[in-house]
């Protein structure tokens, strides 16, 4: 099944309260959305986290199409760029990615209805860091 997933992290200071949101489309099922937030993080690391918990919503092995507005996530997954931090989350992102069949694709910051969405609800969820802290 193709599954397509719209990722995005947000953080409020570099670092700071961060969000991260995926949306999951596919032609099979409802979207889904999966959400989060760290207390003390960086901006990339949300971006990270966004495609981790996409990812991490699939039930089996699937053929997905990750899209991001992070040149950071696309070109790093897709173009072996070098890896200096966040050497944990870009582990667990390798060994999930192995399960699956996918394609990097870098959009333009909110060119895309859902990327929009995405970064409205990582925002919205930096912001509940805030609240409770």
């Amino acid at each position: 099944m193709k599954i397509t997933i719209y990722c995005d992290g947000s953080c409020s200071g570099n670092p700071g309260n961060g969000g991260y949101c995926a949306i999951l489309k596919s032609e099979k099922f409802p979207p889904k959305t999966v959400n989060g937030y760290d207390p003390e993080t960086t901006n990339n690391r949300m971006e990270i986290m966004a495609a981790l918990a996409g990812l991490k919503a699939l039930k089996y092995p699937c053929e997905v199409e990750i899209i991001s507005d992070s040149q950071y996530l696309v070109n790093t997954m897709s173009k072996n760029w070098k890896r200096k931090v966040n050497m944990d989350l870009w582990q667990e992102l390798d060994d999930i990615a192995k399960i699956h069949t996918i394609t990097w694709t870098w959009v333009k910051r909110n060119s895309l209805p859902e990327l929009e969405q995405c970064d409205r609800i990582a925002k919205e969820q930096s912001k509940t860091v805030s609240l409770a802290a």
